[in-house]
């Protein structure tokens, strides 16, 4: 009845984990570019009752040991990087990636993030910045007598002055891509970082084999699906009622046991 105690502790613990991270999707089931995070678990070790091993006294075979498992434990969190809805803003600094890639953008340190949000802004001197300031790296200057913006599929970035008739080519958007995108690091502020389950980046320009294409006034939506995650919700919930039931039942049979004696 211990091991009984111990291991629906152990559930209660993981399906509270599993709770707050579909909590914190649904949080952010309106973040641009946000991706839904996910809880892997795995079973413990087993105490092995009884072996499977031939009982040559009897001479039989038994078809296999009475194992008792340990419970459960979460062994890691990832990323779900696929699409999310494509909504129209109309706004030209606005680009959403359709496929596969992240924008990069320079810290204050000087470390290089990656990000899926695409709502970006000019800073007091024309730099093309995130909606937090962090600045867009290859750096794009606006001029600031330009009098419109236009980014093509491939990431080009080109401004048509006052006066003039064709646009003049300012920048180039790159984009960043890893082998296992699940193995970056949130940083909070719609940003990743890479580590050693990612990989090092990989660079490439918008509409490459292998890197999505940049669409002007749109913007990438969190792929969270509200009725899914409730779902997942209300199956984590009933799993915790049943571990603390099972948590109760045993300790009600260690009751009967400890009274047997009187």
């Amino acid at each position: 009845m211990i091991r009984a105690l111990r291991t629906a502790a152990l559930g209660m613990s993981g399906q509270k984990l599993k709770l707050d991270s579909i909590s914190n999707n649904l949080a952010n089931v309106n973040t641009t570019g946000y991706k839904k995070n996910s809880v892997a678990f795995q079973d413990l070790m087993y105490e092995s009752i009884q072996s499977g091993d031939i009982d040559r006294r009897n001479n039989v075979e038994k078809p296999g040991e009475i194992q008792i498992g340990m419970g459960t434990k979460p062994v890691s969190s990832y990323k779900s990087f696929t699409q999310g809805d494509v909504k129209q803003t109309g706004n030209a600094l606005d680009v959403a990636i359709q496929g596969d890639g992240f924008l990069q953008v320079e810290r204050g340190d000087g470390s290089t993030a990656y990000t899926r949000a695409g709502n970006l802004r000019m800073d007091a001197s024309g730099n093309l910045v995130t909606s937090s300031g962090l600045q867009v790296y290859p750096n794009i200057n606006i001029p600031s007598n330009s009098e419109s913006i236009s980014i093509s599929k491939d990431g080009v970035v080109s401004v048509k002055y006052k006066g003039e008739t064709q646009p003049e080519e300012i920048g180039q958007i790159e984009l960043a891509s890893f082998m296992n995108p699940g193995g970056l690091k949130s940083i909070g502020g719609n940003l990743y970082e890479s580590t050693e389950a990612s990989g090092d980046p990989s660079f490439g320009i918008p509409g490459e084999e292998g890197y999505g294409q940049i669409y002007q006034g749109y913007l990438e939506k969190s792929n969270v699906k509200t009725v899914k995650e409730m779902t997942e919700m209300i199956v984590a919930q009933r799993s915790y009622e049943i571990n603390s039931k099972a948590v109760k039942t045993a300790d009600e049979i260690l009751a009967m046991t400890n009274n047997l004696k009187r």
